[in-house]
């Protein structure tokens, strides 16, 4: 390969576009191709459907935007939309593992594939963590409410254990096994993994089915009046955000400004969608398969949001809505308090199909990443056997169960449940460099085949772009402080590691380049 200016050997060098899916350099067909449409679909609606569906549209009516948080719903499913069809055209024009991080590498540069890759990593491992812990708790509760429900005392969590699991701090039993239990699935085939998602996203669908027709039984239209309450001040304190700090002005419940308020936490729940570019080198006929997957499983999962938001806020006014059990409560309000026990079932397994997407796309972008030779070569092998990278989903896993157990090694200073918005943040950077891609692409290598093509170049990227910047504007100023440090750090990474062991550097220097990802004999 010659070396032409645009793929100049510096950290700002480019991965040609060639290059991410050519045998030679390990872009295609080195995991099995596994992956139809119906599976990619399968993929979103496990991580973008998780508990949250079963609190988030209660909270947010009882507390910021009442019986309009339907059209909240609607307005954040649009933004994430925009989003989705940035990936869409990137994932159809490079179908491989490193989604965003590949993306960027070939459209920005090196050094800002490195940074993308970063934020991913910080993304999915916190996830993984944060939802294994949520899981403890929603398990304990389940255990609970079936003793209490079926009036069998002999069903509840067994006091040996007691005091280590279902609890916020600590250390906790249920999370550290359920994550290894899924690691293992992750570690030993993308097949397994898949069937049980199959099997798991199934019966939580099912689940929710079940509460939007309950809920609708129950429902009464002067339960939505007024659709759009008087809006008023609400007390300060807590965490600010930057939105906050910008326009110095106290914030406001209900009325207009709360539909937009309540749209910033909603679109939160949609997020998860990327992930299906993970995927993309195990998907048979991926150009065409992944974005039609990554679309499909975001219009359904807006379409169960608006469900359950339509359901709760029809049965009860929203002024008597719990908002710490929101669901669960309105159900019990109208005399059926069977409901919670499919709440928590329902709860329980989409946790749990959050945790394996999770991490199948995180162990998807170390193996990238370390193809790319700017993660230790090891974790992209690829087991002869199973046809997965092992290793990484190993790493993966372990390292999910030692921050699963964070507060437990730092003296209880910090819980991992507190991070959570550190896996929205690294998500939205991710958002914007893919949305900013996309024209940047359109115009530097208008040749490539597209199988999708993003409507409204340069228009809709642009508003992509804005609308993840409003979302990143109501992130917590400690949440972005802890994002730069973590920033800073992956940088001085890989300055240390990456730039050096670049498997790009190597062949532009014309030298061979380290062996990678070999499958393990």
């Amino acid at each position: 390969m010659s070396v032409q200016a645009p793929f100049r050997n510096n950290l700002l060098r480019r991965l040609p576009i060639e290059e991410t899916v050519s045998p030679h350099y390990g872009g295609r067909h080195r995991l099995a191709l596994i992956y139809k449409t119906r599976d990619l679909i399968v993929l979103g609606l496990g991580v973008m459907v998780g508990a949250g569906i079963f609190k988030i549209a209660g909270q947010q009516a009882a507390t910021t935007a009442g019986p309009a948080v339907i059209v909240s719903f609607v307005i954040a499913g649009l933004a994430c939309l925009l989003s989705a069809l940035s990936y869409a055209e990137l994932s159809s024009t490079m179908p491989v593992a490193g989604s965003a991080y590949s993306f960027t590498y070939v459209a920005f540069g090196e050094i800002w594939a490195w940074v993308i890759g970063w934020a991913l990593l910080l993304e999915l491992q916190l996830a993984a963590a944060v939802v294994g812990r949520a899981w403890s708790l929603y398990a304990t509760q389940l255990i609970t409410d079936v003793g209490t429900i079926s009036g069998v005392s002999a069903i509840h969590v067994p006091g040996a254990i007691a005091g280590v699991v279902g609890h916020e701090t600590g250390f906790d039993l249920f999370s550290l096994l359920i994550l290894a239990l899924l690691a293992v699935v992750v570690a030993i085939g993308a097949r397994l993994s898949l069937y049980t998602l199959w099997f798991m996203v199934l019966a939580k669908v099912i689940a929710i089915g079940l509460v939007i027709v309950g809920g609708l039984l129950f429902f009464h239209p002067a339960n939505l009046k007024p659709f759009v309450p008087p809006a008023r001040p609400v007390p300060t304190g807590g965490d600010r955000t930057v939105l906050d700090l910008i326009t110095g002005g106290a914030p406001h419940a209900f009325g207009l400004f709360g539909i937009f308020a309540a749209t910033s936490a909603i679109a939160f729940a949609y997020i998860g969608f990327d992930l299906i570019a993970t995927a993309a080198e195990e998907t048979q006929d991926a150009p065409r398969r992944v974005p039609a997957g990554m679309i499909v499983s975001l219009l359904i999962a807006i379409a169960l949001y608006i469900g359950v938001a339509v359901a709760v806020v029809g049965m009860v006014p929203y002024g008597r809505l719990n908002p710490a059990t929101p669901l669960a409560g309105a159900f019990t309000a109208v005399g059926s308090d069977g409901m919670g026990l499919v709440i928590d079932v329902g709860a329980v397994i989409g946790l749990a199909t959050v945790i394996l997407v999770v991490m199948v796309a995180q162990t998807r972008v170390i193996f990238a990443m370390a193809r790319d030779g700017l993660l230790p070569a090891p974790l992209a092998v690829v087991s002869g056997r199973y046809k997965v990278p092992t290793r990484a989903a190993l790493l993966v896993g372990g390292t999910a169960i030692a921050l699963s157990q964070v507060d437990v090694w730092t003296f209880g200073k910090v819980s991992v449940l507190t991070l959570q918005q550190m896996v929205v943040i690294g998500t939205l950077f991710a958002f914007l460099f893919v949305s900013a891609g996309v024209p940047v692409l359109r115009r530097s290598r208008p040749d490539l085949p597209r199988g999708f093509r993003v409507p409204g170049v340069p228009v809709t990227p642009i508003l992509a772009i804005g609308a993840t910047g409003w979302l990143m504007l109501n992130l917590h100023l400690r949440t972005w402080e802890y994002f730069g440090i973590w920033m800073a750090f992956g940088l001085i990474v890989y300055l240390l590691y990456g730039r050096t062991n670049s498997r790009l550097r190597h062949i532009l220097e014309g030298h061979a380049a380290p062996a990678q990802g070999r499958h393990r004999r």
